[in-house]
C-alpha cells in the first residue's frame, strides 16, 4: 500500500477499506502504508516532533562520524569518491560529518536517499550542494561510495511471526471501523522458521524485514562494484532471537502502534545479525556490531567533549549531558549498536578494531 491522493480520504479510512475488501493485511504493509504517510506529512524530529535522534543531540555525534570516515578514506589511499546517507533527517549529523571531513581534507559530492518533501527541504537548509535520490537506484554510480545510514533501517516495514498451538503463524491487522487490531493468520510458516526456535513456548513472537535485507543487498552491490564502506547505526540486537519489539512514538512518548496509523513514527529493532549475514554472503566485510558507547569512546567522544568545553565554559554542563546521553549505559550508548561493511580490501573502520 502506498501514499495516495487526498480525495481518496485519511489514511485510517484507506487502510480500513483495503482490509474491509481483501480481509487483513500483513503487518509489513500496515507499517508502510503508515510511516509513508507520517514521513511525507511532517518533521518529525526535535522538541517540537515526535521523537531526537543522536545528531540532533549534539554536533559530537556527526563529527566524530565523519572523522571515522575521513580516517577511513586516508588509510584507503584518499581515493575519489561520494558521501552518501540513507534517509538523513534533517541533514544534521551530515552537515556536522561534512564539516569535520573537511579539517582532514576530505570534501566529497553529497548524495541523500529521502523520500520525504518535507524533511528534503530541511536537507537542502543544512547540505545546500546536496543532491537526492528516492532510493539506491538513483545515488552515482562513477565512485567509491561513503554511506551513512543512522536511524534508517529501524523504520523500515517488519513482519512477525507468532507462535501458536496450531504452529507459527503470521500476524495481520484487522479493524472494526477503524479501530485496528492485530490478529493471528492461518497461512503455516514453520518451514522457514530457523530450527533453533521451532520449539519455542506459544505467544514467541519471531521478526523479520525482508525489506531491509533486499536494501542491504543492494547497497552491498553497489560497494562491491564501486568500493567503499557503509557505516549502520541503528538501535538493535545481534539476532535472530525471540521478541516483539514494534513501537510507536508521538509527541516524545509511546504510544499504540495500531491507533490512528500515520500519526506516529512505527518502528523496531535492527536485526543486526540478520543484516551483516546478509552482507557476507554477498561478498562485503562485516564488522560489528559495536555498542555506540564503546564505539564514540573509541573515536575519541569524551577528549572532544572537554574541548567543547575549553571553549564554551559556559556550555560544560549541556556538553556533558549530551555525551553521557550518547554513550550511557542506561541511555543511547548500549541500546545502540554500530555495524561497519566495507568492500574486501578496504582498511577496517576505526572503532572495529579486532
Amino acid at each position: 500500500m502506498t501514499e495516495q491522493a487526498n480525495s481518496e480520504g485519511p489514511l485510517p479510512e484507506r487502510i480500513a477499506r483495503a482490509i474491509t475488501l481483501a480481509g487483513p493485511i500483513p503487518l509489513s504493509q500496515f507499517m508502510g502504508a503508515a510511516n509513508t504517510h507520517y514521513y511525507a506529512t511532517r518533521d518529525p524530529l526535535g522538541t517540537r516532533g515526535d521523537f531526537t535522534t543522536a545528531p540532533e543531540i549534539s554536533q559530537m555525534f556527526g563529527e566524530l562520524v565523519g572523522l571515522a570516515l575521513a580516517d577511513l578514506w586516508d588509510r584507503a589511499d584518499r581515493p575519489d569518491c561520494h558521501y552518501v546517507e540513507l534517509g538523513p533527517g534533517r541533514g544534521t549529523l551530515a552537515s556536522d560529518a561534512l564539516r569535520a571531513m573537511r579539517s582532514a581534507g576530505l570534501a566529497p559530492p553529497v548524495h541523500f536517499v529521502e523520500n520525504s518533501p518535507m524533511l528534503r527541504a530541511e536537507q537542502a537548509k543544512a547540505v545546500p550542494h546536496a543532491e537526492w535520490s528516492l532510493d539506491l537506484v538513483g545515488i552515482p554510480d562513477d565512485k567509491p561510495l561513503l554511506v551513512v545510514a543512522n536511524e534508517f533501517f529501524d523504520a523500515l516495514p517488519i513482519r512477525q511471526l507468532v507462535k501458536t498451538q496450531q504452529g507459527w503463524r503470521e500476524r495481520l491487522v484487522a479493524c472494526q471501523d477503524t479501530l485496528f487490531l492485530p490478529v493471528i493468520g492461518n497461512t503455516i510458516f514453520d518451514p522457514i522458521i530457523p530450527q533453533q526456535f521451532r520449539d519455542a513456548p506459544d505467544g514467541s513472537i519471531l521478526e523479520t524485514s525482508p525489506p531491509s535485507v533486499a536494501i542491504l543487498r543492494a547497497l552491498a552491490a553497489r560497494l562491491l562494484e564501486q568500493g567503499g564502506a557503509a557505516i549502520v547505526i541503528d538501535y538493535g540486537y545481534a539476532g535472530p532471537a525471540i521478541g516483539d519489539t514494534l513501537q510507536a512514538v508521538r509527541g516524545h512518548a509511546y504510544v499504540n502502534p495500531f491507533e490512528d496509523p500515520g500519526e506516529a513514527d512505527l518502528t523496531a529493532h535492527v536485526d543486526f545479525g540478520t543484516l551483516i549475514e546478509a552482507a557476507r554472503v554477498e561478498g562485503l566485510e562485516a564488522y560489528g556490531p559495536v555498542s555506540q558507547g564503546a564505539w564514540l569512546r573509541d573515536l575519541g567522544i569524551e577528549p572532544r567533549a572537554e574541548a567543547l568545553t575549553r571553549t564554551a565554559p559556559d556550555r560544560a554542563a549541556d556538553v556533558a549531558a549530551a555525551r553521557d546521553r550518547l554513550i550511557g549505559d542506561d541511555a543511547m550508548g548500549e541500546l545502540f549498536k554500530v555495524v561497519a561493511l566495507t568492500t574486501p580490501g578496504w582498511p577496517i573502520p576505526a572503532g572495529f578494531a579486532e
